[in-house]
């Protein structure tokens, strides 16, 4: 691709993570943010019923709120989603560039999904898997450097295993065919991914009167907004590369000439 072409897919893979932002921060308002303020709730009746004189002692439940429930919970939660969209937009356009024509006989649209998909199992899910999100009222205060650095850590395994397992691929396919190929990478990425999960240091800090319930309907709601968000990256990335590559295969205005049967 010439630079002109680059430029105006990383300006498309922007739109398309602005526009799955949107669909993202839908579901987090409607699905998250109740769950959010179910824990918050949690954590105050918590401090009040247990927390006492000591809390006002150490004075950590006295100070003014910065930034307020109801900012964090719209203004904040916006600014957060849509900017994490459009950034990602624009990592993953430029990864489609590379990708496109390398990973198969893929067209645009098929490309940009499949890059999405892969991106939400390699970035999310896996590090997901190992340290999912927790909700207010979970977690030690001083053990979140150590859980921030182990889940980034986590993140950049499973990214560099995603690339190392696309290689593999590609170099056995010529042996073992494109099907044989793929199922090999993807069982060796498995494998690397399981012997992570083993070798990295466990975090259990719930409380053992945390309801459940909760608990699954948070971490289920943070799961729900990454693959909307990545789903919906791929699919107006896909829409608007396609347009832009190949304007002859999309489909002309309705009312348009049409020609001549012979």
């Amino acid at each position: 691709m010439n630079s002109a072409t680059v430029r105006n897919l990383l300006v498309r893979g922007m739109l398309a993570g602005l526009a799955a932002g949107v669909l993202a921060l839908v579901v987090a308002y409607f699905l998250g943010e109740p769950n959010v303020d179910s824990a918050i709730g949690l954590e105050e009746a918590h401090t009040h019923t247990h927390g006492g004189a000591g809390a006002d002692a150490g004075g950590g439940h006295d100070e003014e709120e910065v930034v307020s429930r109801s900012l964090q919970s719209t203004a904040g939660l916006a600014t957060g989603i849509l900017v994490y969209g459009v950034a990602f937009g624009g990592i993953a356009a430029l990864a489609f560039c590379f990708a496109l024509g390398r990973i198969g006989r893929f067209g645009p649209r098929a490309t940009a999904l499949l890059l999405s998909g892969c991106a939400l199992l390699a970035v999310y899910v896996v590090p997901y898997l190992k340290y999912p999100v927790n909700p207010p009222a979970v977690g030690d205060p001083d053990t979140i450097g150590k859980r921030t650095t182990l889940y980034f850590l986590m993140m950049v395994l499973s990214v560099l295993l995603a690339i190392a397992a696309t290689l593999l691929g590609k170099r056995l396919a010529p042996t073992l065919g494109t099907w044989y190929a793929t199922v090999a990478a993807v069982a060796a990425f498995a494998v690397a991914v399981g012997l992570a999960y083993a070798f990295l240091p466990v975090i259990n800090e719930v409380p053992d009167d945390f309801p459940a319930t909760l608990l699954w309907r948070f971490r289920l709601s943070a799961l729900a907004i990454q693959t909307v968000l990545w789903g919906g990256l791929g699919l107006f990335l896909g829409e608007l590369a396609e347009r832009l590559l190949n304007p002859k295969a999309v489909p002309s205005e309705p009312g348009g000439a049409v020609p001549a049967a012979r």
